[in-house]
């Protein structure tokens, strides 16, 4: 019997707090992302939401003009008032402005990491590495 394959993401996703409204056929909500990259995102709701469901989704986040709309998404899982979003179409313009936002989260998270890695230093702690 084989072991089962581990699931591991292509994108990084950055933990990101921004009101959402998503929507499909029958239905229409708002939330909270839980976390963002490149092809996904997760959302936390009072809504129930159907694994394998279509959805659109609108992402108002933070110092940008407008809400970034992805048009078509689909509902790959749900957990109590959790569910997570593939993206599969996202317009040109739209995908530039996630690709900016998602770039300034990388070197914000860099930098955070960078400073917690002197301040260690500084308070006479030596880098562990893996052995």
């Amino acid at each position: 019997m084989m072991a089962p394959r581990r699931y591991v993401r292509t994108y990084y996703r950055f933990p990101l707090r921004v009101p959402v409204i998503f929507g499909g056929a029958p239905f229409v909500g708002e939330g909270l992302l839980s976390n963002l990259s490149l092809k996904g995102c997760s959302v936390t709701c009072d809504r129930e939401a159907l694994c394998g469901s279509e959805v659109r989704v609108s992402m108002l986040l933070n110092n940008e003009p407008a809400a970034l709309p992805v048009e078509l998404g689909t509902i790959k899982w749900v957990k109590g008032n959790q569910f997570g979003v593939e993206f599969l179409r996202v317009p040109m313009d739209a995908q530039q402005r996630l690709n900016r936002v998602l770039r300034l989260e990388l070197i914000d998270w860099l930098e955070k990491r960078h400073r917690d890695s002197m301040s260690r230093r500084s308070a006479g702690h030596t880098p562990e590495f893996p052995g």
